[in-house]
């Protein structure tokens, strides 16, 4: 089970033992009495938890701090997270942990009335993050969403990645492979000429 520690200026989120069958807890912090606060209370947490970042059912550390502050509508959450992920480099086609930093900054509107228990308008805003009945804040989709942001579009596991060879596929970053010596394409030979023949002018 996880534990959650809530103080008027800080708490902590613990890791919680390691889920079986892979099924992840939501990264959640109870807000009811940040919201019955005066506007502008900061509550700093630090976190860290194991979720299924990516959603591809494998579970990833998410460990950091956030700072939540309480507006005049909403619980604004800002935070620095990091984590890593398991991509596939795009040269050599190899599995490679990815480390992600995760800058976060995402209004939560409350969904129902802290004191009255009364539903509340939420605003006119697409996609916006809610708090529910219970006034929980949940950290888990914001995460998600931005560590999927933070993904590189053509990954690599190093700079240097050598990559694979275009004949056999050997991954060349464990060496050189069998093949013999590539030579040039003989499409590129007309070019090659042209080239020549402006150098020696």
């Amino acid at each position: 089970m996880s534990h959650k520690l809530d103080s008027e200026h800080h708490a902590q989120l613990i890791i919680r033992d390691l889920p079986l069958e892979g099924r992840w807890e939501a990264m959640q912090i109870n807000v009811a009495q940040q919201l019955r606060a005066p506007i502008g209370s900061i509550r700093d947490y630090e976190v860290g938890q194991v979720i299924d970042v990516t959603g591809d059912g494998n579970g990833s550390l998410v460990q950091g701090k956030v700072r939540l502050m309480r507006t005049d509508r909403s619980i604004l959450v800002k935070g620095v997270l990091d984590t890593e992920v398991e991509l596939t480099c795009s040269r050599c086609l190899s599995p490679f942990n990815c480390p992600l930093t995760l800058n976060i900054e995402e209004e939560y509107f409350p969904t129902t009335d802290v004191v009255s228990g009364a539903s509340l308008p939420l605003p006119e805003e697409p996609g916006c993050f809610t708090i529910n009945e219970q006034h929980v804040l949940d950290l888990t989709e914001a995460i998600c969403q931005y560590a999927l942001l933070a993904i590189p579009m053509k990954p690599l596991c190093g700079e240097d990645c050598a990559g694979l060879c275009s004949y056999c596929g050997h991954n060349l970053n464990r060496g050189p492979c069998g093949c013999p010596p590539q030579g040039a394409d003989p499409r590129w030979s007309e070019l090659s000429k042209l080239n020549k023949e402006k150098g020696t002018k």
